[in-house]
């Protein structure tokens, strides 16, 4: 890493730590606070469809579903 991406990072670090620290670390008012900001910037949000989990071609799926039912 160079300087400027300690830089950033170290600032990315602080911003969280002080924004933790207005809600004494409550991650529910966090995230709706940062939702809020979310919100008033009016950026568009990009959200992708999730990733199908692909099994190796050897496990059918009826050994996944009893591997996740023994598990």
């Amino acid at each position: 890493m160079n300087e400027l991406n300690d830089a950033i990072v170290e600032e990315i670090r602080t911003f969280r730590a002080e924004h933790a620290q207005r809600f004494d670390g409550n991650l529910a008012a966090i995230c709706d606070d940062l939702r809020r900001i979310q919100q008033e910037s009016h950026h568009s949000i990009v959200a992708f469809p999730p990733k199908k989990i692909r099994r190796p071609s050897h496990v059918t799926s009826q050994q996944a579903i009893n591997e996740r039912m023994a598990a």
